[in-house]
């Protein structure tokens, strides 16, 4: 994960009048329906209060399906396992924070992983835009949204609620906001993963880092907004320096008093943001 922005909150579960509450089982908290979630122990600047392992599993089917089993670190992995038994696991992108325990995750469960990338699959095909899994019990549409990396992907779970659910990743976080893997990720392929976001309407948000969020509409809008307001003071920053200004001078301009723990994460993003408006055709 990647968010430069820190805070740290609550997690929970949204129920049907709205609110947000937590429910915790051997460690476990749920997080919809459908979801409940284990947090690994790795918590920081870049990954909140850690990484959200989640598992997917309709109520009276044995198995799970295990999203993002996290770092490798052995009694989370146990713990994650403990709560199976899981079937089929499910990586939202390459990050560290999200695939370094998925070889010994899958080892303990005899379950194969899959993601989009076929370097982070283990006895299975890679994910495909559009695709639905059958599993656990429980109807999983794979939607492509590149950005926060290329092979980013969001797991939609119509049935999961009264909205349904997604699995975000870390293309939308439960608070702050996500970083563009710059050159891997770019800015227009993340604008447009926002819109995809938007039109699945309001589902909930189950994201891999922070707390569940009630409307993933609401979310992708304030996203977009985001971005647009940073790439105006990006556009204020190159009017001020010059139009050639490089990635350091406007970060300095742009995120003044940014931690030096996320220097790197703001200018991966500054990156990104020139490179959409060199790049952008003329209007």
């Amino acid at each position: 994960m990647q968010s430069f922005i820190q805070r740290r909150a609550s997690q929970g579960i949204q129920c049907k009048d709205g609110t947000v509450t937590s429910e915790t089982s051997r460690g476990t908290v749920r997080s919809s329906e459908l979801t409940r979630y284990r947090l690994a122990p790795n918590p920081g600047p870049m990954s909140l209060d850690g990484t959200n392992s989640y598992l997917i599993g309709a109520a009276g089917t044995a198995g799970r399906v295990a999203v993002d089993p996290g770092p490798l670190d052995e009694p989370h992995l146990r713990a994650l396992a403990g709560d199976g038994p899981v079937e089929l696991i499910l990586i939202t992108h390459r990050h560290a924070d999200h695939t370094a325990g998925a070889a010994r995750f899958s080892a303990l469960t005899g379950a194969p992983v899959r993601a989009a990338d076929p370097a982070h699959c283990l006895g299975a095909p890679p994910l495909e835009d559009g695709e639905t899994i059958h599993a656990a019990g429980v109807e999983i549409r794979v939607l492509a949204t590149p950005g926060h990396t290329s092979d980013s992907v969001c797991f939609h779970l119509p049935q999961d609620g009264p909205h349904g659910s997604v699995l975000t990743g870390d293309t939308i976080l439960g608070s702050g906001t996500t970083v563009l893997d710059y050159p891997d990720g770019i800015l227009r392929d993340y604008l447009e993963s926002l819109d995809r976001l938007e039109h699945v309407g309001p589902a909930a948000v189950l994201p891999a880092h922070g707390p569940v969020l009630p409307a993933l509409d609401d979310a992708a809008r304030a996203y977009r907004s985001h971005r647009h307001g940073r790439l105006a003071q990006v556009r204020a920053a190159l009017e001020s320096l010059g139009a050639d200004a490089g990635v350091g001078a406007v970060t300095d301009a742009v995120y003044a008093d940014v931690d030096p723990s996320v220097r790197r994460a703001a200018e991966l993003s500054v990156a990104a943001q020139l490179d959409y408006l060199r790049t952008q055709p003329p209007n």
